[in-house]
């Protein structure tokens, strides 16, 4: 019971009057089917909200340390006194002047478009920059496949704050759940730490309301559509892995590859130097259905599912 209650408990600030930021990112099949749940269908269960729980535990923590302790902590890391004395956390506009270091956490903000209200509260802004704290696995942070949905993100923070965020770039900081240190000692390739941060470029304000207005003229459009219409998630959407290249050195015994590979052409190296053998190659799985609330009503992943590409 003491780790259900945590697993249960929503601290997120839900306003059902507005349109988040969040949800614009999502698929549209995604936006509209989850808002047709019935009452009776409950959320995932409590065993599938450890990696959300766990990512709020982290926000919370971060705007604990900043609220509470960044002076002492600032000093600890070797940090000047006269670049901590200029740090304000939350400043008021009569605050706001040259010499200090504006520093803001989750701030929720709010713009009418079009008789709609978009809302969105970013993780942090440091100096103009927006920040943007993702629990994640390696995998996800290292082969840049959300990229595009993070400057989305950034760029929708800025669109809504930008008093508030005023630089071109944003910046990803990921904290890694499956970290191996044992690795990392021995991969180049690997992160070198249980963190890291990656940059990444914001739209213009105008591309920003520019994807505001093609999400919004795709709700309305498919609002009333019967799902079989709704349009399919694509590759992207779907968080499909990578394909992997699996080497057999004897093509009659295929329950266990020999060596895998991350593309055909190592494998076909390897296999020619080994001179015998066949390479099979296993298709990315789709990750993302998984953990989508429109799951139950969705017939896309029953397809996905029958392919072998969803493997529940």
């Amino acid at each position: 019971m003491s780790l259900a209650v945590f697993l249960a408990s929503d601290s997120y600030d839900h306003d059902p009057e507005t349109i988040s930021a969040t949800a614009l990112l999502k698929p549209i099949r995604q936006t509209i089917l989850s808002s047709r749940l019935p009452a009776d269908i409950t959320g995932p269960e409590l065993s599938q909200q450890m990696a959300n729980r766990m990512g709020t535990a982290i926000h919370d923590g971060i705007e604990r340390a900043w609220k509470g302790n960044y002076q002492q902590a600032m000093a600890d890391i070797g940090l000047p006194a006269g670049v901590i004395k200029r740090v304000r956390i939350n400043p008021t506009k009569e605050e706001l002047t040259d010499d200090i270091i504006p520093v803001y956490l989750e701030q929720r903000a709010y713009k009418q478009i079009r008789g709609y209200t978009i809302s969105g509260k970013f993780d942090f802004v440091g100096d103009g920059r927006v920040e943007d704290f993702k629990t994640s696995s390696v995998f996800m942070a290292t082969s840049h496949k959300n990229d595009k949905k993070h400057s989305q993100q950034g760029s929708l923070y800025r669109w809504l704050s930008p008093a508030i965020i005023t630089q071109d770039e944003m910046a990803i900081q990921y904290i890694f759940t499956d970290w191996m240190a044992a690795r990392a000692k021995t991969d180049p390739k690997y992160p070198p730490n249980r963190f890291q941060q990656r940059i990444l470029p914001l739209m213009s304000l105008a591309e920003t309301e520019h994807f505001v207005n093609g999400k919004l003229d795709l709700l309305e459009k498919f609002k009333d559509a019967e799902e079989a219409h709704l349009p399919l998630c694509d590759e992207e959407d779907l968080w499909r892995s990578e394909p992997v290249f699996k080497y057999y050195k004897n093509p009659e015994k295929t329950l266990r590859s020999t060596k895998n590979f991350d593309t055909m052409q190592e494998a076909l190296i390897h296999k020619a130097s080994i001179g015998v053998g066949i390479i099979l190659e296993k298709p990315g799985q789709v990750m993302a259905c998984k953990y989508c609330a429109a799951f139950p009503l969705c017939s896309q992943k029953d397809v996905l599912i029958a392919a072998g590409d969803l493997v529940l």
